[in-house]
């Protein structure tokens, strides 16, 4: 009989951290085997959500991906990394794969010279100079429909040229927001989930948020999603302007929040800065939100409240809704009614953080 010599691979100090956080998470999974849920012991639902055993989760899938690099070649993982980009774009009218007229390129440049096919629908979606447009009435030539008020003032080209010039910057003033920097610096601990995956930063205006999550590295693909052509095309003169940020896996596209272009289970994390309030319906752009994130997947968002004092003005509540009918935005008057938004489009474990008017939430997809 034939021995099979089985040599033992050393410990190096090197990936001494990593041993250590697999087994602290094979502890955690032993000690959930044993537990007695109908006696004084924790349910195992608990130990699944602890933050000890979520963070050997992260570390464990931070070490699948470093192991996975050090066997591949760097051409097999831009394939993958291709092909894995390439089935997140969907029609927003049937949500099947999109197929490429060509090998698809996700960069700056590149993909809005792209054009887009649906077998089901039988439409070719394409873009321009900055961006690829996949909304609904992409192509269109005689067929229009009227905009809300509040979405029609920021496809204003003079809207679009101030949002960095001042019109960002005054909502510290009034509303308590930090500003960029510090509100990207919070969110940080949020979408480690989603670190080395894809991020949309929805109703990204002139892409201030989409910079500082390409600038990161932290994930594979950026994509600067808006409604407003005016802000996409600011968006993309500020990515040009910008010498230190990498214009592979950075992509612009035109999309109605309520019919998102992209696959069900499909993406990491969504960004929604100081958007909530503007959308015509926040409850469908959050179930859409809702529907294209994978198992387990982000959603972070931030707006204002106007609570407080300014609960005690008299009728505030159908003043609230006359507005919205007007200007087709959303008030919200409490935390409360955005945690029920989340809970209400299928999402969990919601936090908010205040200052103020300002909030800035978190939830996830069910694993």
């Amino acid at each position: 009989m034939r021995i099979k010599k089985i040599t033992r691979r050393r410990t190096t100090p090197s990936n001494e951290t990593e041993m250590a956080t697999i087994a602290t998470a094979a502890a955690n999974l032993s000690a959930a085997s044993r537990l007695n849920t109908r006696g004084f012991f924790k349910p195992l639902s608990s130990i699944f959500n602890s933050s000890r055993f979520r963070n050997s989760s992260t570390n464990i899938r931070a070490l699948s991906a470093i192991t996975t690099v050090g066997t591949k070649s760097g051409t097999d993982l831009n394939e993958n990394e291709t092909k894995a980009h390439n089935q997140l774009l969907a029609c927003p009218i049937c949500h099947d794969m999109l197929i490429w007229n060509g090998d698809p390129v996700f960069s700056v440049d590149a993909t809005p010279k792209s054009i887009l096919n649906c077998t089901t629908c039988k439409k070719a979606y394409t873009g321009n100079e900055t961006h690829l447009d996949l909304t609904l009435t992409s192509g269109s030539k005689k067929y229009s429909e009227y905009v809300p008020a509040s979405s029609e003032l920021f496809r204003s080209p003079v809207v679009s040229f101030l949002y960095e010039r001042g019109w960002r910057q005054a909502f510290s003033i009034w509303g308590g927001f930090p500003g960029p920097e510090k509100e990207f610096e919070m969110m940080k601990d949020y979408l480690k989930p989603a670190i080395g995956g894809s991020i949309i930063d929805a109703s990204c205006a002139s892409g201030l948020f989409s910079r500082l999550f390409a600038k990161s590295g932290q994930f594979s693909l950026v994509v600067a999603l808006d409604f407003s052509e005016s802000m996409l095309k600011q968006c993309y003169d500020f990515i040009k302007q910008e010498d230190n940020i990498s214009q592979e896996n950075l992509i612009l596209v035109r999309a109605d929040i309520a019919r998102l272009p992209f696959a069900s289970n499909s993406i990491d994390a969504v960004h929604a800065g100081a958007a909530l309030h503007c959308w015509p319906s926040p409850s469908a752009g959050v179930a859409e939100i809702s529907r294209i994130l994978r198992p387990g997947g982000v959603f972070v968002a931030t707006t204002y409240v106007v609570d407080g004092p300014y609960s005690f003005i008299p009728f505030l509540s159908p003043l609230r809704q006359n507005i919205g009918q007007i200007s087709g935005s959303h008030i919200f008057l409490s935390d409360r009614e955005l945690k029920d938004l989340c809970s209400t489009c299928g999402l969990v474990d919601y936090t908010c953080v205040r200052n103020g008017r300002f909030v800035m939430i978190s939830a996830r997809k069910p694993n």
